[in-house]
C-alpha cells in the first residue's frame, strides 16, 4: 500500500510507487459527472480540522450562553458521540443534551456570534485538500452538500465560506425568536441518510453515481448509501470498515485560511496525502497552495 505525504518544503514522499497526478489544479480523480449527482461532505475533521460546535464554545461562554461546566460537558458529549455515535441511546442522549443546553438562547444572538467569529475560529482550519476536492466536484457539475450534526446556524455560514449553499444540519425548534428546547431534526446516523434520500428524490440525484466523505464510523450509513464512499482521516473503526470494503482513504493534513490558499493558487502544485485501500496504489490529489502547515491555536 502506498502512502503519499508532504515533506518539508513541499517535497513529496511516497511508498514504493508514486501515482500520477492530473493537470495542475485538479485532484487526479475521475470526477466526470454522469447524469445528475452530488457529493456529500461531513464537516468536522473532514472539511475542517476541528469540531465546529466546540469551536464556538469560547464566544458562547464569553457572551454568557454557556458556563465552564457546559464547555466541559459539551466536549465530553462530543467525544462520546464520536466513540459510539451509531448507538441509538448515545445519539438520543447527545440530542437531548443539545436541546437542553440551547433552550432559551436567542436565535439572532447565536447567528451574530457565528458571523463575528467565523473567520477567526473556522476559516484558518479548513483543510486545503478538502477545499480543492469540493472545487473539483463543483467543476464536474456535481452539487456539493455539507452534512453535519452541528446546528444549521453554524453549518450554513461555514458552507458559504466554502462556496457551498446546500447543507443538511441539525435544526432546533424556535418559539418567539428563542430555541424552545426541542429538536426538529437531528442530523446524525440514519437520519442523515433519510435527509440525503429526500434531497436526492427532490433533485433527481443518482446516489449510485454520488460521492460521500466522512471521518467517523457513525457516518457508516451515509457512506453506504452512495456509490462512491471515501473516508477521510478515519477513526479506527471506520478505517477497518474501509479496508474491508476497499474504500479509498484520504489523509488531510494541511489546514490553511481559504483566502490565502486562493490568493496563492498560482504557486507550485503539491500532492495531498492520500492512500488507496485494497488496490496497492494510492490515488493522487493535486492542489495549489502554500505547503507549510498553519499553526493551530487551542480553543478554550
Amino acid at each position: 500500500m502506498t502512502v503519499i505525504t508532504l515533506g518539508r518544503g513541499g517535497s513529496v514522499r511516497t511508498g514504493p510507487e508514486t501515482p500520477r497526478t492530473s493537470r495542475p489544479g485538479t485532484i487526479g480523480l475521475d470526477f466526470r459527472a454522469v447524469g445528475r449527482s452530488a457529493a456529500f461532505f461531513d464537516l468536522d475533521k473532514t472539511v475542517i480540522a476541528k469540531s465546529s460546535a466546540l469551536a464556538f464554545g469560547r464566544p458562547f461562554y464569553r457572551d454568557g450562553l454557556i458556563t465552564r461546566r457546559d464547555v466541559v460537558k459539551s466536549a465530553y458529549a462530543q467525544l462520546m458521540f464520536r466513540l459510539g455515535g451509531t448507538d441509538e441511546q448515545t445519539m438520543a442522549r447527545t440530542r437531548d443534551y443539545l436541546a437542553t443546553l440551547c433552550k432559551g438562547w436567542q436565535v439572532e444572538q447565536v447567528r451574530q456570534i457565528v458571523a463575528e467569529t467565523l473567520h477567526e475560529l473556522i476559516n484558518p482550519y479548513v483543510y486545503a485538500e478538502a477545499a480543492a476536492l469540493i472545487e473539483e466536484h463543483q467543476a464536474a457539475g456535481r452539487d456539493v452538500v455539507l452534512v453535519s450534526a452541528s446546528g444549521e446556524e453554524m453549518v450554513r455560514p461555514i458552507g458559504a465560506l466554502l462556496g457551498v449553499t446546500d447543507v443538511i444540519a441539525t435544526r432546533m425548534a424556535v418559539e418567539d425568536g428563542r430555541y424552545s428546547g426541542k429538536v426538529e431534526f437531528y442530523a446524525a446516523g440514519p437520519s442523515k441518510v433519510d435527509a440525503v434520500g429526500e434531497l436526492a428524490t427532490a433533485r433527481g440525484y443518482d446516489l449510485a453515481d454520488s460521492y460521500a466523505y466522512s471521518d467517523s464510523y457513525s457516518d457508516r450509513p451515509l457512506l453506504e448509501c452512495v456509490g462512491h464512499p471515501t473516508v477521510v482521516n478515519p477513526d479506527r473503526a471506520l478505517r477497518r470498515l474501509a479496508v474491508e470494503n476497499s474504500w479509498p482513504v484520504l489523509e488531510f493534513r494541511h489546514p490553511v485560511p481559504l483566502g490565502r490558499r486562493l490568493r496563492e493558487r498560482p504557486a507550485v502544485p503539491v500532492a495531498a496525502a492520500a492512500l488507496g485501500v485494497g488496490v496497492g496504489v494510492a490515488i493522487g490529489i493535486a492542489w495549489y497552495g502554500r505547503h507549510r502547515r498553519a499553526k493551530i491555536a487551542p480553543v478554550a
